[in-house]
C-alpha cells in the first residue's frame, strides 16, 4: 500500500493527468480533440446531451445540427464539433440566461463523428454524438456566393424572427456571410466570429462563437427566457472587424412551422 501511495504521489507531482474516456464511436481523433477542447477537466459520455442531425448528409456544405441539453442543470457552455473536419470546432455557445440549446448548419469534409459537448458548473464535460456519412468537400469548395460573385453586395445582411412558446421565446437569426475556410485557393479564412443576444433589460441571452466550419450564410436558433412583446438586441462581429446588429420583438406565436 505504501508503494502504491508513493507511485500515485509521483504521478501527481509530475503533472500526470487522466486520459479521456474510451470513445464509443471509435474516432481516431477523439483523444487529441478531447485534450484540446476539455484540457484536464473530467469528461464522460452522456445521452442526455441530445445531438440531433439527419441520417443522410444531403448537402455537405450545410448540414443541420442541433444540440439540446435542456434536461441537464447547470450548463454553462455548449460545443458543436466534427472530429474529422480540418476545422473540427464549429460553435462554442455560452448560453447566459438562455436555455442550453442551439441549432445551426455546419460543413462536412468527409465521413465523421458529429458531437455536442456541454460544460457544467463544476467544470466537467458531458459528450454525445454519432457518425454521419458525407460525400466530402464541404470545407474545400468555394461558397455559392463566391461563385456567383454577389457576396460583397449582401455581406452584413441579417434576418431574424422571435416568437413566444411554452417557457420562453425561440429566436432565429440568419446572416449573409461566405464563411470562408481558407482551404480554397486565393481565398483566405474569413468568418462570422461572435454573435451576442441581449434581452429587453440588457440581460445576457447568450454569446455564440463561430468558426469557419459553420455553413455559408450561417443560421442560429436559440431559446431565450423572453416573453411576447419583449425587445431583443443582437450584436455580431466577423474576423475582418465588420459589425452586425439587429433588433427583434418577440411575437405572440410563430407564423411559420418551427423545427
Amino acid at each position: 500500500m505504501r508503494r502504491i501511495a508513493c507511485l500515485i504521489g509521483l504521478l501527481l507531482a509530475s503533472g500526470a493527468t487522466a486520459a479521456p474516456p474510451a470513445d464509443p464511436l471509435g474516432s481516431p481523433n477523439w483523444e487529441g480533440l478531447a485534450k484540446t477542447f476539455f484540457g484536464d477537466d473530467p469528461v464522460r459520455f452522456d445521452d442526455r446531451v441530445r445531438v440531433v442531425f439527419p441520417a443522410i448528409a444531403e448537402d455537405q456544405h450545410e448540414f443541420p445540427v442541433e444540440v439540446d441539453a435542456r434536461t441537464i442543470p447547470g450548463v454553462k457552455r455548449v460545443l458543436i464539433f466534427a472530429d474529422l473536419n480540418p476545422i473540427p470546432l464549429a460553435v462554442d455557445f455560452a448560453p447566459g440566461r438562455s436555455q442550453p440549446f442551439i441549432a445551426t448548419r455546419i460543413k462536412l469534409d468527409q465521413r465523421t463523428p458529429v458531437r455536442g459537448a456541454v460544460q457544467l458548473a463544476d467544470g466537467s464535460w458531458l459528450v454525445s454524438g454519432g457518425w454521419i456519412d458525407a460525400a466530402g468537400g464541404g470545407c474545400s469548395a468555394p461558397p455559392v456566393s463566391r461563385v456567383k460573385g454577389d457576396w460583397a453586395q449582401h455581406l452584413g445582411e441579417v434576418r431574424g424572427r422571435a416568437w413566444a412558446e411554452t417557457g420562453g421565446a425561440r429566436v432565429r437569426l440568419a446572416f449573409r456571410h461566405p464563411m470562408d475556410t481558407g482551404f480554397v485557393a486565393n481565398i483566405p479564412t474569413y468568418n462570422l466570429e461572435t454573435v451576442t443576444l441581449r434581452g429587453q433589460d440588457g440581460a445576457d441571452y447568450g454569446t455564440v462563437s463561430l468558426e469557419a466550419s459553420v455553413g455559408e450564410d450561417p443560421a442560429l436558433t436559440l431559446i431565450t427566457p423572453a416573453k411576447a412583446g419583449d425587445a431583443l438586441t443582437m450584436a455580431g462581429r466577423d474576423t475582418n472587424g465588420i459589425e452586425y446588429g439587429a433588433k427583434l420583438t418577440v411575437a405572440a406565436q410563430a407564423r411559420f412551422a418551427a423545427n
